[in-house]
């Protein structure tokens, strides 16, 4: 039995829905995903030249059950499976992406041939065969690029996708099942702004004692999964739209964005999408990459001119105690900062998360080095309670520095002996040496004795099963382990452990050697 087909008022009302989910549509995207015709022959005449196809994998495959279904065939029986991009001639630039089935047992063989061996739309494959069809639409949503077919469309990972699922039906049976994509940022109306963040591991601080003359001083890095993903565009007044997983988030972006606005002076509004985000208080640093990825958006949006990444955060109250949130917005990698001035006329004169120092600058990046992209690293996040934030956060500053000053001095030296030249050398062990190493030293070993015990297996576990290091980032719950084989006995190790003790989430990625990524549309 075939699937059902949507009717056109059933369409009208799907793509009003994606408008309240992800953001409004203009009309050519609203034609695209539900019109009855040649989407070549649209774009061909919306573009003003000739859209060209290019096939990315072709293989005839036993069908699926869901393919099966939607052709009306057994499940098994052999089909054509086509995955292909139409493409800009002359940029040469991928607009949509596309997936079709077709039952051999339907094609006869000349059709079959011009199918399988050229580079040809299929509609137009199907008008040299004079053969008469229509198309059934089946399906209009939306979803989010995974790495390989942002990679494909020349767009972030994690952005919004516009899909389409149809059947072409010719003599009252289904002779290919297509699923078209292509990016909610292509033929857009309106100026849009789209800013990717890289989360941060922060591995620790390095000097809470403060008789140096200095304090605070941070080691950290970017990871590419997780990430922000925001969408700026004028509106009638400020809106944040989020999904479910990003409404947390939502007040925080709306009061950068006023903040912002009323900075720049500007009299109209905007309307601000957090198509992808991670939680708030895990030890990732979303705070800082939500403020800047929003400031950054609005600034490109109404005011395109030169802010500094260390302005911007400036502007949103970053910084005041790490850099590394800063640091890896602007330019990715590992990176060291270099604290701030302390005392009675210093940047800073008492112990305070970066949440309590408002108006002190970022600290200077010292350090800054592209960490080895073949290292994979593990990121496990705990259902557990969040890590400490606001006054209770505040009140651990206060109640336990100065660290003793022993500690800051081994922890120094494992950073510049062995924590550096493994980052520059490429040498695993010894950076995981260090790693392991400073857990113990200064307000890292404050911030372990803090977690509750399931935070401390976790990191044992980690250890034991393949990975060369564990730490804690930041004030936890999120563990990271670092490792260049194996990682999979300890993605299971942490799967398991976690599920032990209240479920969690674990995502194996790598290091970003690259700092935000700022696309602008229109």
């Amino acid at each position: 039995m075939t699937e059902k087909t949507i009717t056109s008022f059933k369409i009208t009302q799907k793509i009003r829905d994606l408008e309240e989910q992800i953001g409004t549509l203009s009309p050519m995207q609203k034609i695209l995903l539900g019109t009855d015709g040649s989407v070549t022959t649209l774009l061909e005449n919306a573009l003003g030249c000739e859209v060209m196809v290019k096939t990315l994998s072709q293989e005839v495959v036993p069908a699926g059950d869901r393919v099966a279904a939607s052709l009306g065939i057994r499940p098994g029986e052999p089909v054509n499976h086509r995955i292909v991009t139409l493409n800009e001639s002359g940029t040469g630039r991928a607009l949509l992406y596309a997936v079709s089935d077709t039952p051999l047992s339907r094609l006869d063989p000349s059709f079959r041939d011009d199918l399988m061996r050229a580079d040809i739309p299929i509609g137009r494959i199907m008008q040299m065969h004079h053969i008469e069809a229509r198309r059934e639409l089946d399906n209009v949503k939306a979803c989010r690029a995974d790495r390989a077919i942002s990679d494909i469309l020349g767009i972030f990972s994690k952005e919004p996708l516009l899909s389409r699922r149809y059947r072409i039906i010719t003599a009252g049976k289904p002779l290919i099942a297509i699923r078209e994509t292509f990016p909610y940022s292509n033929f857009t109306d309106e100026k849009r702004v789209i800013v990717e963040a890289p989360a941060r591991i922060h591995m620790g601080l390095i000097d809470m004692n403060g008789i140096s003359g200095r304090v605070d001083g941070g080691i950290g890095l970017a990871v590419e999964d997780p990430s922000i993903v925001v969408e700026a565009r004028r509106g009638s007044e400020l809106r944040v739209r989020a999904d479910e997983d990003g409404a947390p988030q939502a007040e925080r972006v709306k009061n950068t964005a006023e903040k912002i606005l009323a900075m720049l002076g500007v009299g109209e509004g905007v309307e601000i999408t957090l198509h992808h985000s991670y939680p708030g208080h895990i030890g990732l640093g979303s705070g800082t990459q939500l403020d800047l990825a929003t400031t950054r958006a609005i600034l490109e949006l109404f005011q395109p001119r030169h802010l500094s990444v260390r302005e911007m955060a400036a502007c949103t109250g970053r910084g005041g105690t790490s850099g590394i949130g800063t640091a890896v917005f602007e330019s990715g990698g590992f990176v060291i900062d270099g604290g701030h001035s302390f005392g009675p006329q210093g940047e800073k004169s008492d112990f305070r998360p970066s949440s309590a120092s408002g108006g002190v600058p970022p600290a200077p990046v010292l350090f800054r080095h592209p960490f080895p992209e073949d290292w994979q690293i593990l990121l496990a996040i705990p259902d557990a309670s969040e890590g400490a934030n606001g006054k209770t956060e505040r009140d651990i500053f206060g109640r336990h520095c100065p660290v003793p000053i022993g500690d800051v001095q081994a922890l120094c030296h494992a950073i510049l002996m062995q924590m550096l030249p493994g980052v520059v050398e490429k040498d695993l062990d010894l950076f995981g040496c260090a790693v392991n190493a400073i857990q113990g030293f200064g307000f890292k070993r404050i911030e372990h004795s803090l977690q509750p015990p399931c935070i401390r297996m976790l990191i044992e576990a980690l250890r034991s099963t393949g990975a060369v290091c564990a730490g804690l980032s930041s004030f936890g719950p999120t563990v990271y382990a670092i490792g260049d084989t194996g990682m999979q006995d300890a993605r299971r190790a942490a799967e398991d452990m976690m599920a032990e003790t209240g479920g969690g989430k674990v995502i194996l990625t790598h290091a970003q050697n690259r700092g935000a990524d700022t696309r602008i549309t229109s």
